[in-house]
């Protein structure tokens, strides 16, 4: 009887939409909106329960497929974020270990910089040092080299000196054991004492 009553009511949609005015024929056509709807609902309430448990199934489904759909969405976009806050902060490691490495590299450039001019400066102080010691020798040795040469000629006069003294001592002796001793030594002393000459 149900039945029925909704292949009836699909006929007078039928024939309410063949009363139509075709504007563009087999594509549009203009009807009554408030009889189609009506027919429609009226359909819809006709309809078997078992249909419209169906219907209330299906579209529940729809709904459930619906919001599974979103959290599998939302579910995605987490992950997604998850993955793209972890690449960051992965990329921000990186980085910092870059940074890191640029950093270390520096130093130790620096620190070989710092000890080559180290090395170089004692280097050169040593090299000015050995010079300095070469030419204080050169200098002592000079020095030395001319206090004896100058003790050398001292030594020279002073033998010479020697020399004339026993030369003149020997002369005197001599002349006191021709002479005798006491006349002609103050004579003979004082005429010779104004000839005598250190050299």
């Amino acid at each position: 009887m149900q039945q029925n009553g909704v292949y009836d009511l699909l006929k007078m949609l039928e024939i309410a939409l063949e009363e139509g005015f075709p504007i563009i024929p087999r594509k549009f056509t203009v009807v009554k909106t408030k009889e189609i709807e009506t027919l429609i609902d009226r359909i819809y309430a006709s309809l078997p329960v078992e249909v419209q448990e169906a219907r209330a199934f299906l579209r529940r489904r729809e709904e459930m497929q619906i919001e599974a759909q979103q959290k599998a969405e939302k579910i995605i976009n987490d992950a997604q974020m998850e993955a793209d806050r972890k690449l960051s902060e992965a990329d921000f490691i990186k980085a910092l270990e870059r940074e890191g490495i640029r950093i270390r590299t520096q130093v130790q450039q620096e620190c070989e910089e710092i000890k080559r001019k180290a090395s170089e400066e004692a280097e050169n102080i040593r090299l000015q040092a050995t010079e300095d010691a070469m030419k204080t020798r050169e200098g002592a040795e000079l020095y030395a080299e001319q206090v004896l040469t100058n003790l050398e000629q001292d030594l020279t006069q002073l033998q010479q000196v020697v020399k004339n003294g026993q030369i003149y001592m020997e002369k005197l002796r001599s002349e006191s054991l021709s002479s005798g001793f006491e006349s002609s030594y103050s004579d003979r002393g004082r005429s010779r004492a104004g000839d005598f000459v250190i050299k």
